[in-house]
């Protein structure tokens, strides 16, 4: 009886110990009680909802069929371009996005003092430029051709609004060298500014050089001898909402790696 009483002991202590090795296993390493399981370190798969700023669409289509090939799991929704400032509107009034990258740290702090954000990374800068129509007919060689040429004629100039984070640096620009410009219009986004040159509706309008390099040939660019005091840093964020936040989260780190990074450099962005 005792040696029968002491087997059993010792198969509920064995068992006990099985039991909590079982449960510590279920945990990861920062003692958060996530899984460890094949299945949570999985590569990600499922939608992926981005809104970026307009400035951003070329390079970032880009990077979303980079980021696809990588992680054939993930299919990117088409991504939402428009102004920051838009967007960053749009995100606080519930709109359902996992991530978000603005052209400014200003609208992203919007995003991120009302709690949407996780931990926002920079990822490119940028600097302005003149876009004028192919061959520059008016000549422009700087600011303060925009409000009048050296010939005498007044360009019609189309700028972004100052809410969006082009129009905040080309205003920085502007009365940094005390040109005053009257625009025929105020865009919301820099997309639309750029249109309207290649169009032909405007003479001129101060654009991203990303853009005028997109552009090609649809336009000429002129640089701003001042453009360094008016440079656009651009963060990126996961959102506290997001849906899909396995694939969010490596959407932000493929565009911060090294093959981010060269992709956006081909489209003329700068290093954080």
């Amino acid at each position: 009886m005792k040696t029968t009483r002491l087997i059993a002991v010792a198969a509920t202590t064995l068992a006990a110990a099985l039991a909590f090795a079982g449960c510590a296993g279920t945990a990861d390493a920062s003692g958060t009680g996530r899984s460890s399981s094949p299945a949570s370190s999985a590569a990600p798969s499922g939608d992926l909802t981005v809104y970026a700023a307009a400035s951003l669409s070329g390079a970032f289509d880009r990077l979303a069929k980079d980021f696809h090939a990588e992680y054939p799991g993930v299919t990117v929704k088409p991504i939402t371009y428009d102004g920051s400032s838009v967007l960053a509107t749009q995100i606080i009034g519930g709109a359902p996005v996992d991530v978000f990258a603005s052209a400014d740290l200003k609208n992203m702090q919007k995003v991120t003092a009302a709690g949407l954000t996780e931990k926002p990374v920079d990822f490119a800068t940028n600097t302005m430029e003149i876009a004028t129509g192919p061959g520059n007919p008016l000549g422009i060689t700087g600011l303060a051709d925009l409000a009048k040429t050296k010939s005498g004629t007044v360009p019609q100039v189309v700028l972004c609004a100052p809410e969006v984070p082009c129009g905040h640096a080309a205003q920085t620009l502007l009365t940094d060298a005390k040109v005053t410009v009257n625009p025929v219009s105020e865009e919301q986004n820099v997309t639309a500014v750029l249109t309207k040159v290649e169009s032909g509706d405007a003479d001129a309008g101060l654009v991203y050089v990303t853009d005028v390099k997109a552009a090609g040939s649809k336009v000429s660019g002129v640089d701003i001898a001042n453009a360094d005091a008016a440079v656009n840093t651009y963060p990126i964020s996961t959102l506290t909402g997001a849906g899909n936040p396995a694939a969010a989260d490596a959407f932000v780190a493929f565009v911060t790696s090294a093959a981010g990074q060269k992709v956006l450099a081909s489209f003329g962005f700068g290093k954080p």
